[in-house]
């Protein structure tokens, strides 16, 4: 918007660019620069910052740097190098809201708001003996950069609670792996080590299961998959993107200097008395590279207990009876991230004796089992799932394993060493009635699903309320009859034989952050293939008749489980909403 040129003529300098560009209405100039004459040693620039008075920090800062001839930088597009940022005391930065941000030869660029500003790069020269000079940075972007640099000049070892001093991060092994000549970022100096450092203790503190580094245009964030639920847990600033990644992929023994194509590895730390391995994941995206870290430990170090896992007791004694039978076929379905291994392993646990021969094939060993023959899939050498199927059984097995069954190829193998074998496994299905379907689609014979499958097990996991939950009172009736419950249920808990329990909302509470839930509990649909369901399926039945007759049956659904633990006092209705969604043909 252009201002007349009578209205602009009695302003000079930055005011009247200002003006002229439409970034202040010549009043509100006019009284800015009133205020400003009373201030002592404040350019006009930061006055204005200061003061909110130019809401457009960008458009701010290509007007200083057009009126004092000094180059604008977006801080986004840097990559900051944290020796040079170690050039100056953090002391001038907070003093002087400036920060080096890279260096060519004796000359060292600082960032900062207002280039006029000639004590502070005055000083720092001084303190550097470098030539200065100054490259004119977003306000607000400087800010948050600094806020972080301070904060990771502050994060040390002794900061980090408990006792940090145990925990080693990259051994000297792993750090000369990387050779001399890879660039400066992939061991970027204290301030990311110590970052790193402090991220991979808390996610261990917290029981992350999975570690999120994940970069975009405009910010960068760290999040923790604790009890099934992604929270940001620090926001470093985009330009360290580059050194956070490089830095995880030293540690995992990776190359630091490729990031267009996908990288996968594994790195253990030293923690306390023992040690934890994570598998990382390196996928390039559009604004850098996404990093995954998943604590294996975290499902290794899992008690493979059956009795802790929520099983309800008739469910746990159906299970315990399939894996009784010589032959046949166990299922364990779910979507990512229902447990499904746990419960796998659980039962291979149980199994797991001196006169029983185990192999187990997986796409990735996460949990170690002393007497189990464990095969890792590796496409590159021809070790898929068909491959190693077919050489276990030239290997006198009495019980296989398959981590995953996803091809038809896979499937028929299975089924054919079901035969004589107990074979258990996983598949990706939403419960065990779809199961069955999902067989079928994949070119299986109803009669060899239905001689070969003996039992199949669905499940998901769900929150456990924190034990500073409170008792939710104010639901009627009518509601929890949609939400499930059955009459009897209802006459149950007016007579006081359970409560209906939700999450603390005060948000006080140390032992679970403030959440309201603290760990997991597992629900399940435990399905035997009775003589009735076997017709069935020989008869060409689908999902729907299917789940009937899991219900004539008296077998609880996922829904059914669910609202079981939540009478129990386990966990919310609105968790069981949450993991398991409501049969809408019931609510119909």
């Amino acid at each position: 918007m252009s201002v007349p040129q009578s209205e602009i003529t009695t302003f000079t300098g930055l005011a009247r660019k200002l003006v002229e560009s439409g970034l202040l209405s010549p009043e509100a100039a006019e009284a800015a620069f009133n205020q400003f004459l009373k201030k002592e040693r404040k350019s006009f620039d930061t006055y204005l910052i200061e003061n909110k008075l130019v809401r457009n920090c960008r458009d701010l800062a290509l007007a200083v740097a057009e009126e004092f001839g000094v180059p604008v930088v977006d801080l986004d597009s840097i990559d900051l190098n944290v020796d040079t940022l170690k050039r100056i005391d953090k002391k001038l930065i907070e003093k002087h809201k400036a920060l080096p941000i890279f260096e060519r030869g004796k000359r060292l660029f600082v960032a900062i708001s207002d280039p006029t500003n000639w004590p502070a790069l005055e000083e720092i020269r001084f303190h550097t003996k470098m030539n200065t000079e100054p490259v004119v940075v977003e306000a607000d972007k400087l800010a948050k950069v600094i806020e972080w640099a301070l904060e990771v000049f502050d994060t040390s070892m002794k900061d980090l609670g408990d006792d940090p001093a145990d925990i080693d991060l990259v051994d000297e092994d792993t750090e000369a792996k990387a050779g001399a000549d890879d660039e400066s970022e992939a061991s970027s100096g204290v301030p990311i080590l110590k970052l790193v450092n402090k991220i991979l203790y808390d996610s261990i503190k917290m029981g992350a299961s999975d570690l999120h580094f994940e970069p975009y245009e405009k910010f960068y964030r760290v999040r923790f998959r604790v009890d099934g639920m992604l929270q940001t847990v620090v926001t470093p600033p985009v330009c360290a993107s580059r050194q956070l990644a490089a830095r995880l992929k030293v540690m995992a023994g990776l190359d630091p200097s490729e990031r267009t194509v996908p990288q996968h590895g594994f790195m253990k730390i030293e923690y306390g008395r023992g040690s934890v391995d994570f598998r990382i994941s390196i996928m390039p995206t559009r604004f850098g590279e996404k990093v995954v870290l998943r604590n294996i430990d975290f499902y290794g170090h899992a008690n493979l207990n059956i009795d802790i896992l929520g099983y309800e007791e008739e469910q746990k004694q159906l299970y315990l009876e399939a894996l009784r039978n010589p032959r046949g076929m166990v299922l364990v379905t779910g979507p990512w991230g229902s447990g499904k291994t746990v419960s796998l392993y659980t039962g291979i646990n149980i199994l797991n004796q001196e006169d029983v021969n185990i192999s187990i094939v997986e796409d990735s060993v996460e949990i170690n089992l002393p007497g189990v023959n464990q095969v890792q899939v590796n496409e590159k050498t021809g070790m898929t799932f068909a491959k190693a199927l077919k050489e276990f059984l030239c290997q006198d097995p009495d019980i296989i394993v398959v981590d995953e069954m996803r091809d038809s190829e896979t499937v028929r193998l299975a089924m054919k060493a079901a035969s004589e074998h107990l074979v258990m496994s996983t598949l990706y299905t939403n419960d065990a009635p779809a199961t069955l379907t999902r067989l079928i689609d994949l070119g299986i014979p109803p009669f060899a699903i239905a001689t070969t499958v003996n039992l199949i097990t669905a499940q998901r996991l769900c929150r456990r309320l924190c034990t500073c939950k409170i008792e939710h009172k104010d639901i009627p009736d009518e509601i929890l009859l949609r939400e499930g419950f059955q009459t009897e249920d209802l006459e149950r808990r007016a007579k006081g034989e359970w409560k209906l329990y939700t999450k603390n909302p005060n948000g006080c509470c140390e032992r679970c952050n403030g959440l309201g839930y603290k760990g997991r509990v597992g629900i399940y649909q435990v399905m035997p293939i009775s003589k009735a369901m076997k017709r069935l399926i020989m008869g060409g039945g689908n999902t729907a008749t299917f789940a009937n007759q899991a219900a004539l049956e008296g077998i609880a659904d996922l829904r059914q489980s669910g609202l079981k633990k939540v009478m129990d006092g386990f966990t919310s209705l609105e968790e069981i909403d949450r993991v398991v969604y409501k049969n809408k043909e019931k609510d119909e």
